[in-house]
């Protein structure tokens, strides 16, 4: 059986989630959902959704998002119960009314490829839930570093609300801590399908809002957003790169020094940086970088 996590705090946009949970057409799902200590009170919502699925309320103390987002998706992790399969859906992304049909049409071919993530075609849509994209879809079956390197050259997007996880694999890998959860849920997608395949559902959509009030709109937020990018390049580098091939290697690094420019004032990225390519004898790259970053500095002065 499915479960849909939700990790509560908004509820501008709460009802359309819950609209399209009420919507679907296989009622073969549980919805957790976990209240991260919000300041607006969804019991009249869920009130009136009490009897159009099954789902299951907790409400947290302290708040954890405003923190450690991660921790927030970890503690909702823990409502699950039997459930085999578990998907992460915020409280403002909307699913097609046909996603559940089409997750237990496909569960025999996903079980025969040995898949531990699946995912569905996205659609971004603004406050109003019209469309700002067309509809992007993926190869039926795709590794997922195939993934990553498209997602790098801009060939894609993802976000948290359109993957589904092996429950058991989900909790022994767990999401890894980078600040606002930035790319912590891209890491969780190639380390629970093991850096093997995913596979794609492409007849139903996800929509993915862009509002304004989600951590991927905001633009007051890039510091952080940095040092989770770094964070995340890093950590394939140091702890994944067994799974990478030379040219992707090149692109992951690549990727990490563009980031670390972006922010080379901060002493933890030098220190970080340098043990990184040393243990991991890049050292040619690592002078490369050098001299790179140098020229950008004595530019700048000029």
């Amino acid at each position: 059986m499915l479960a849909i996590v939700i990790p509560y705090y908004k509820i501008r946009f709460f009802e359309a989630t819950l609209q399209s949970l009420a919507d679907q057409k296989d009622k073969r799902f549980k919805v957790y959902i976990g209240n991260d200590a919000s300041k607006d009170n969804p019991a009249a919502l869920l009130e009136k959704y009490q009897n159009q699925f099954d789902f299951d309320y907790q409400y947290y103390n302290n708040n954890l998002g405003s923190i450690y987002l991660t921790q927030q998706w970890e503690r909702c992790l823990t409502q699950v119960q039997e459930e085999e399969w578990v998907m992460f859906l915020c409280d403002d992304d909307v699913l097609d009314s046909n996603c559940v049909t089409s997750f237990y049409k496909n569960l025999d071919e996903i079980i025969k490829n040995k898949v531990n993530v699946i995912r569905y075609a996205t659609v971004v849509i603004d406050q109003n839930n019209l469309p700002l994209s067309d509809v992007y879809k993926h190869p039926e079956l795709e590794r997922s570093t195939d993934f990553l390197m498209r997602k790098f050259k801009g060939g894609t997007r993802s976000s948290l609300s359109e993957f589904i996880f092996k429950t058991s694999v989900l909790k022994e890998v767990q999401f890894k801590n980078f600040p606002l959860a930035w790319y912590s849920d891209i890491l969780a997608v190639v380390e629970v399908s093991n850096f093997e395949l995913l596979y794609t559902i492409n007849e139903v959509v996800v929509y993915f809002r862009l509002s304004g009030d989600n951590i991927t709109s905001k633009t007051d937020n890039l510091v952080l957003k940095n040092v989770g990018t770094f964070g995340f390049y890093h950590y394939l580098l140091k702890e994944k790169s067994a799974f990478f091939n030379e040219s992707e290697i090149a692109v992951l690094k690549q990727k990490l020094e563009k980031t670390f420019l972006d922010n080379k004032k901060n002493i933890r990225f030098w220190r970080l940086f340098t043990i990184l390519y040393f243990s991991q004898l890049y050292i040619k790259s690592y002078f490369l970088f050098i001299c790179k970053a140098m020229k950008m500095v004595v530019k700048k002065i000029k």
